[in-house]
Parts: C-alpha cells; structure tokens; sequence
C-alpha cells in the first residue's frame, strides 16, 4: 500500500481573514485520499523528498538531516547525520548494474557548502566533498553520461567517485538556482535573469578528461527565473518572478512561445475576484512548473494556469486556487492536477471542457451594412472575448485541510506493477500519509 506524505511546521498564512476561495466541504465523492499516518523524525521544516526504488523514499530540509522511509509501512530505515547545515539540495544517483556496489546513491548538498554521497542500502558516508567556495543550490544526476553536476557560483561536473571532472569559472555571486538537462550532452542553468547553455564534451582519447563550455546566454527574461521544467526531448520552459512563462526548443535554444499576462482579467472569467491595477511580485511570480506532452502547468501567485503548447495561450485557470501562494504542483491520473500552498490546505483539479456558448448576433440595418455604428465593434469584441476565453476549466474535486504548515513540495511515485499512486507532500517536521485510491 503507497502512501502520500505531508508535514508540518510553520503556522500556515492568509487563514486569519476570511477566504473568497472555492470549497467542497466534507462531502468529497471524487477525493481519492483516505487513510492517514503521520510520520515523525525531523526536527525542523522538511523541503525535500526524494524517491529511491519502488518501496523506498527519502526526506530532508532544515534540521541537515536525512531520513529513509519505508513507502509501504512508514518504517524509518537510516537516520543519515554528516550536514551541520540545513540541505538545500538532494537528487538519487543510480547505477544501471543493479549488482554493482552502491548501485542506489542519494547526492545530498548543504549551506555547510558540502556535498555528500550516501548508500541507500547501508546508510553509511560514502564520500564526502568540502572544496565549495559557495552553497550549491542544485543538483542534477546525468544518468546517461554516468556524471553529476552541481550549481553553486560555478558549474560542477562530478563522477560517481566524487572526481570533479571540469568547472566553469565563477559565474556569479547569486549562483545557480536550477538546471535542467537538455539532449546532446547540454544543460540549462538559471542564474538570475540569465539562462545559460552548457554542453559536456569528453575528451577525445580514452582518458576520463571533461570539458563544459557555455555555448549561448539567453537574455528574455526580465526578472529572475525561479522554475524551470522538461516537457520533452524537445521543449522545455522557464518562469520568473514577475510572472513571465517562456517555452524554449531544446535543441537549438529558440523561443517558441511566451505568457506574460497570467494576471490579465481576459484568461479569468470569474467576476467574482477583485480586478487589481497593479499586481505585486509575490501575486504574479512563477513558483512552480509542471509538465506533459501537451500542456505546462503553471503555479502563479495564489492561482494555477494550464498553457497548451500546441495552441500556445492559456486554456483553463483557477486564479485563486488557495488562499496564499501555490509552492508545487504535479500531474496525477486521469487529467487531474495537485496543489499544496503556504496556507497549508492540498487541493485535487480535475481538467474538464467547456460547453461554449454561441456568439451573440450581430444586429442588421441600414448603418450596419455599410459598417456604421457600433456593430463592428461589437462583433471584433465578441470574437476577441472569445479567442481569449479559456476552452477548459479547473474543477476542484478533493480539498485537504488542518495541516498546521506550508505545504511546499509532491512527490508522485507508482509501485511497479501496482494500481496505487505515493504523493509526498512536504513542510514542517512531520509527514502526513494518506492512501490513494487510483
């Protein structure tokens, strides 16, 4: 049985005033989340989890601890101490030869400006690295190349026995805050407003000799890029903090598409909320992307926004989808989306289709014929609204409450060769199971 894990820690915001946002009360026939197990070990906020295998997951955050848990019963396995630090980084590093010694790894970095390699199956240190001239902020396991990357003021290149194989020169002092990996051995690193393209090259005789070269700096952005997400072997897209979403061909680095008016009133149909003039940062900053060979999934401010690639523009949006600022959202089965939030409820949205409504006539006369009056004013206006009308929306069908903190990450994981879905879900210094029901 596979569980969904959620914490506590921080006093949840925006409960004290009353909430204009929509609920479902306790009658939640299409919830699928039922039973409940608390799991308790961290001393401090939780921000990471981690899956390691089908049965086996990890957590860490501000305590500089990392716990392995038994997915199934909730077992803690290793209690993992070296960090003096809070972990501001964790990533899995497998090996393809399950035989292999240390065939499961977890890569975990830290504000002690330390990066250590643990066994999953022992719990032990396997290395650890201290040579950091700041914190790394990012990790990123290349599977394919057998290599790992580290972001911090610099661009690291790792392999799995901790030999750092090349670097780039100090890029800035901010640092990297994400990276994404693109085909042909190249990456993408967020530094600041920036997004820079790396690629790896091996040397060319049979020594284990790297190089990274920065190959092109992209400049669209105008405020820092806080998200970054792969859509495929071919897409990719970027969100800042001033709301702007930015889909980039991972091939030759273009920009394909862009949405920079997530706050503009013509993708929010609901009269309901309050139209501002102005919009601060925090109301329109891009936290969170997620992805599928159709749509991105944008958490933006307090709502959620889903961009169809193919159409390129916004075709369903729940403006205030809770009462404080959406940290992550993921894909479930079955077209649904999940939410978590600062003011600690988790929500399920179901995507569905909307009925559209015919177009209003246009009158008919003498002045309209040859263009007079306001008829064609009209008819440009309705077939603007119409264009700018989201076609789908987002229809909330499963609302978690009482959690005590910011609910700020997911974790979807499914069991091989099982019908039942884990989503971790993380804040605080506790974890909340429920059971999934697919």
């Amino acid at each position: 049985m596979l569980r969904w894990l959620i914490g506590g820690g921080r006093e949840p915001q925006g409960l004290a005033e009353k909430s204009s946002v929509q609920t479902i009360g306790e009658e939640q026939v299409q919830n699928p989340y039922t039973e409940l197990l608390v799991l308790k070990g961290h001393q401090d906020i939780v921000r990471f989890l981690v899956q390691i295998d089908d049965y086996r997951f990890a957590s860490a955050g501000d305590d500089g601890i990392i716990f392995l848990w038994n997915a199934q019963t909730g077992e803690k396995l290793f209690e993992l101490h070296g960090h003096t630090h809070k972990i501001t980084a964790i990533a899995p590093f497998f090996s393809s030869d399950a035989s292999e010694e240390n065939s499961h790894l977890i890569l975990t970095a830290s504000a002690d400006r330390a990066v250590i390699v643990w066994d999953c199956t022992t719990g032990r240190q396997v290395q650890k690295v201290s040579c950091f001239h700041s914190t790394v902020k990012c990790l990123t396991v290349l599977q394919r190349l057998d290599v790992w990357l580290s972001g911090g003021s610099d661009l690291c290149v790792w392999n799995r026995k901790l030999d750092l194989l090349c670097k780039t020169s100090h890029l800035t002092d901010a640092g990297i805050s994400a990276l994404v990996e693109l085909p042909k051995n190249c990456v993408a690193a967020a530094v600041g407003k920036e997004l820079i393209i790396f690629r790896l090259i091996a040397s060319s005789d049979k020594s284990e000799g790297w190089n990274i070269l920065e190959v092109k700096r992209l400049v669209d952005h105008q405020d820092n890029i806080l998200s970054l997400v792969s859509v495929n072997d071919l897409t990719f897209a970027t969100g800042s903090h001033v709301g702007e979403l930015i889909v980039w061909d991972a091939l030759d680095w273009t920009k394909q598409a862009s949405e920079c008016n997530f706050w503009d009133s013509s993708v929010q149909p609901d009269t309901r909320t309050e139209i501002k003039l102005s919009q601060s940062p925090n109301e329109t900053s891009v936290q969170h992307l997620a992805s599928d060979e159709e749509n991105v999934y944008a958490a933006v401010g307090k709502g959620i926004y889903v961009y169809n690639l193919q159409m390129k523009r916004v075709i369903a949006c729940q403006r205030t989808a809770h009462d404080s600022s959406v940290l992550h959202i993921e894909m479930l089965p079955n077209r649904q989306l999940i939410s978590c939030s600062e003011d600690g409820s988790v929500r399920i949205w179901e995507i569905r289709e909307k009925q559209q409504l015919p177009t209003e006539p246009v009158p008919t006369g003498f002045f309209n014929m040859w263009g007079f009056g306001r008829a064609n004013k009209q008819a440009n206006q309705a077939k603007k609204v119409q264009e700018n009308t989201p076609m789908h929306f987002l229809e909330l069908v499963g609302d978690l409450i009482g959690h005590s903190s910011a609910v700020q990450d997911l974790l979807n994981q499914y069991k091989a060769g099982g019908d039942n879905l884990l989503d971790c879900i993380i804040t605080g210094d506790e974890m909340w199971c429920h059971h999934y029901k697919t």
